[in-house]
């Protein structure tokens, strides 16, 4: 399933899901989306306007540590490293 198709869906369903209870569903969305592998910004892009989707995708990588170290600058290599061939 596209990320359109789970917009639209998503779209159509939400009204029937009480407002307390919206911003879980909105995260478990945001999870099938990316178990599924897909992509952040075709997230955003397809859920664009929606702002319990951007909170829950913004509340998943929060939580996402492989996300979140992929985003990050690599460390610097030890210059140390190479004495270990003595």
């Amino acid at each position: 399933m596209s990320e359109h198709v789970a917009a639209e869906i998503w779209s159509e369903l939400k009204r029937y899901v009480n407002t307390v209870d919206r911003n879980e569903a909105a995260e478990t969305v945001v999870q099938i989306l990316m178990d599924n592998d897909i992509d952040v910004e075709d997230i955003r892009t397809a859920f664009k306007g929606d702002t319990d989707i951007k909170r829950a995708l913004t509340v998943y990588l929060d939580n996402d540590k492989d996300y979140a170290e992929e985003d990050e600058d690599p460390e610097e290599e030890d210059p140390n490293e190479d004495d270990w061939e003595n």
